[in-house]
């Protein structure tokens, strides 16, 4: 069965109309014939949006789930049992009640999916998981649902749904998104003009992005090569050289003429001979392009210029900037250095050459010692005409003897052996000694040799000329060797200062390989059970490379890293030097999976060497604190039962008040260990919502006694988010633990009033809550060691707890966000601070419907 294919409406803030845009293209697509249904649409009470659902199918939502604050959730099994052609299911980010066969909607839309059936669904900008540092810095707000880029990168089409931040604001003015009540306060917080502009410029570029890619996968898999300047990029060639600095300046500062672009700094690295590069500077060089807001990249090539330009091509760069050398004039008129072949070869892309006083080059320069085939050729040019000139030159000076001869035409085979190698050196012994047979042996005129001794020295001549052709070819091919094992050292130098300065995911080690080999795709397969097939794991690329054994020879290469894990790359022939780098990288592949897998190791190790000890301090606990208020209430109802008769009333109320009193013991203990497993085992998630200090305050202060506690709230004090209920046992624990320990002090609730001198976290304001003691307070030195769970103030006596209650209360005032930390009462005791971020969303009552996760009606 075909696999369905996912629509998704992209909006920047909430009231855009993604849900209208939604439903609006459900009816169209109704309209041409198709099967229609909706999953889930809530309409939040907009009337508009509840109009649209008129006249299509809607699947009954799920009887015995619901979310309290949200609403009813989607039937999946009802949805796959109607199986429509396509579903209309809106919120892809929700987070589902508990109850649901899925945590996320997007998972019950991988199953629709997977059934074949095509979907319709929306999500907001600042439901992304990357984008969510930056949302908040906007919002100055938490986003409690996001989903991570791949899966919303799955979508087949992501669409905008875009309008100017002054008409949303007009349509909140209006009614059509909050009721009136709420209006001034959401167009003063969350939909501020400056808001709605950046969430759009942020939306722009995301969905930008995502053409970008579509882009790269369209001209990938029609194979097009040609440039097509859709958006601005620049990409500088460096060498590693000092003066490489000032090319990269000079390419930032071209970039800084367009709004918008990128900057791509390029380390072509030849297996065939090149300058020593720098190192530090190459580091220097890889910070400075990362500071301008860029990336740096290295690859490998034989020809550093088509290195170059197949990079700039692969990302589709407009301007190319290379750094030129004052000092190669000769060369560059003759059209034979690399950045003469680059701008000859260059094509659509704009060639920017920089002239620097310390630049050598914007690319490496082949030492003498390469042989390229320019070089071969030459030489046998050599081959033919140094012997024939070096004849001719000696025949004006008939008085030298046959040994002159023989030492002048050795000298040239020396010069054709240094110049084109062994071959040409051989060509040009060949022809010396015939030269040398026919001109200067008797009798002179043939190839007849009459004294034996000048045959011996032609023999001679000739062994020894071939001798040092020998030597000078080893020679360069040792060179060559030296500087491919250099390169390929280098290269490998750079993977493992990779590997431990950055904590590289599977796919983005493989975008490096396909990077370094610039190849169309890279993957890693690992076999299956059978050991008959392989089965890709990860990919980069747009289109996975093809199996080990499964491609074309010519048009691709792999390595095993062990004998069930290969490394692929496609596209390309890679030369010996190239494998053997791609060996290495399939190697370095292997380590990295074993390193995931000690990391997941080691997490879950971590967390149950965790969970031990919370359950052997738990054990510990029990048999004191627990043990305690158990035997009292047992002694207590084993005497009413055997002796209620014969006590007197007040005996028995005293009884019944101890079993109240252990009783009451007993559930705060259990309370805060069920708590604190709850915290240690990472389950404890808030649902917050607009609350006031002074609800949470009056509910936390219900059990507890009255005597000693002064409340003095400010009466402007702002609405926080927060989850009530912890909330709650946040404050609780608090002032009970202020109870215990400062005995006889009274005990003050302070709350201030906003304003400009407003505390933040991590940038966000927040709201402030002070509960002061005037006990004994507490050591410096201790203050860190009072919020470790089992701790109790210079080993308190029994009868205190366990020493959970602020463990309990720092663990729960983080879930939500916040802080909670100590300070010293002037004058003496203890000062507990409450801070949790302010609402940036109107204030809701305890029966009024709110989207999950956003604290918004």
């Amino acid at each position: 069965m075909a696999k369905g294919t996912l629509r998704i409406f992209l909006g920047a803030a909430p009231g855009v109309g993604v849900t209208f845009a939604m439903l609006q293209e459900a009816h169209r697509i109704a309209a041409g014939g198709k099967d229609v249904a909706v999953g889930i649409v809530l309409d939040h009470g907009r009337g508009q949006t509840r109009e649209l659902m008129t006249g299509l199918e809607i699947v009954a939502p799920h009887s015995e789930v619901q979310d309290s604050l949200v609403g009813p959730e989607m039937d999946v099994d009802a949805v796959l049992a109607r199986h429509p052609e396509v579903a209309v299911v809106d919120e892809f980010a929700h987070s589902n009640a508990p109850g649901c066969r899925n945590r996320y909607r997007w998972e019950d839309i991988e199953e629709l999916l997977s059934a074949g059936i095509d979907v319709l669904s929306t999500i907001s900008i600042q439901n992304l998981a990357s984008l969510e540092d930056v949302v908040s810095a906007i919002t100055q707000g938490l986003q409690k649902e996001t989903v991570p880029d791949a899966i919303v990168r799955r979508a087949d089409q992501i669409e905008l749904v875009d309008i100017p931040p002054e008409l949303l604001r007009q349509r909140i003015a209006d009614g059509n998104i909050y009721p009136r009540t709420k209006v001034d306060a959401a167009l003063a917080n969350e939909f501020r003009l400056g808001n709605l502009i950046a969430l759009r410029e942020v939306a722009l570029i995301w969905l930008a992005d995502r053409v970008d890619e579509g882009l790269a996968k369209y001209r990938a898999s029609h194979g097009i090569t040609e440039n097509w300047p859709a958006r601005e990029r620049v990409v500088v060639g460096i060498t590693g050289n000092p003066g490489d600095e000032a090319i990269i300046r000079r390419a930032s500062r071209i970039l800084s003429r367009v709004n918008g672009g990128d900057l791509l700094a390029v380390h072509v690295r030849p297996y065939a001979g090149r300058r020593k590069e720098s190192l530090p500077a190459l580091e220097g060089h890889r910070q400075l392009v990362t500071g301008l807001g860029g990336s740096f990249h290295t690859v490998s090539g034989e020809d550093e210029a088509a290195a170059l330009l197949d990079f700039a091509r692969s990302v589709n760069a407009t301007q190319l900037v290379i750094g030129i050398s004052r000092s190669r004039l000769p060369s560059r008129l003759l059209g034979r250095d690399v950045a003469s072949k680059v701008v000859r070869d260059s094509g659509d892309i704009d060639v920017h050459m920089v002239s620097h006083p310390s630049a050598t080059s914007g690319l490496p320069r082949p030492t003498p010692w390469g042989l390229g085939r320019a070089r071969t050729t030459a030489g046998f040019v050599l081959a033919v005409t140094i012997p024939a000139l070096a004849t001719s030159l000696l025949s004006l000076t008939p008085e030298l003897n046959l040994a002159t001869h023989v030492l002048v035409h050795l000298t040239g085979v020396m010069a054709v052996a240094f110049i084109g190698g062994l071959w040409p050196a051989v060509l040009a012994a060949v022809l010396d000694s015939l030269l040398l047979n026919y001109y200067e042996t008797d009798p002179v005129g043939t190839f007849t040799i009459s004294d034996p001794q000048n045959l011996f020295a032609l023999l001679v001549f000739l062994g020894a000329a071939i001798a040092v052709s020998l030597l000078v070819g080893l020679s360069a091919k040792r060179t060559q060797e030296a500087v491919r094992a250099r390169a390929e050292a280098a290269t490998l130098a750079d993977l493992a200062r990779d590997a431990l300065i950055e904590d590289d995911t599977m796919a983005a080690f493989l975008d490096k390989v396909r990077e370094t080999f610039q190849v169309p795709s890279a993957g890693l397969f690992t076999r299956t059970e059978t050991g008959r097939e392989w089965d890709l794991r990860a990919h980069a690329g747009a289109i996975p490379p093809s199996p080990p054994g499964g491609e074309d020879p010519g048009e691709g290469a792999y390595e095993l890293a062990d004998p069930q894990t290969a490394l692929v790359v496609s596209g390309k022939t890679l030369t010996a030097g190239d494998r053997r780098v791609l060996a290495a990288h399939a190697a370095h592949l292997l380590l990295l999976r074993q390193r995931h897998a000690l990391q997941l190791r080691l997490k879950d190790s971590t967390r149950l060497a965790e969970g031990n000890s919370i359950r052997t301090s738990i054990l510990r606990a029990v048999s004191h604190d627990l043990r305690t208020p158990l035997a009292g209430i047992k002694l207590a109802v084993t005497s009413l039962l055997r002796q209620k008769r014969r006590l007197p009333e007040e005996i028995q109320n005293e009884m019944l008040h101890t079993i109240d009193s252990y009783t009451d013991r007993l559930d705060s203990l259990i309370g805060n260990l069920l708590d604190m497993s709850r915290i240690s085992s990472g389950s404890a998630a808030p649902l917050t919502s607009p609350v006031t200090w002074r609800d949470a305050i009056e509910d936390a202060l219900r059990g507890l006694p009255e005597g000693n506690i002064r409340v003095e709230l400010a009466p402007n004090m702002p609405a926080i988010d927060a989850d009530l209920g912890m909330l709650e046992r946040v404050i609780a624990n608090v002032v009970e633990n202020a109870q215990k320990y400062a005995a006889g002090s009274d005990i003050v609730i302070v709350g201030p009033s906003s304003g400009s001198g407003a505390p933040t976290i991590n940038g966000r304001p927040c709201g402030e809550l002070r509960i002061v003691d005037h006990g004994q307070g507490v050591p410096a030195e201790d203050v860190v060691a009072m919020f470790e769970p089992f701790q109790r103030l210079d080993d308190a006596p029994e009868g205190l707890g366990i020493g959970l209650g602020l463990a309990v209360a720092k663990g729960f005032t983080e879930a939500m966000g916040g802080q909670l930390t100590a300070e010293p009462t002037p004058g003496g005791g203890l000062t507990m601070v409450i801070r949790l971020p302010l609402s940036a969303g109107p204030l809701l009552t305890p029966t009024e419907p709110r989207e999950a996760g956003t604290g918004k009606p």
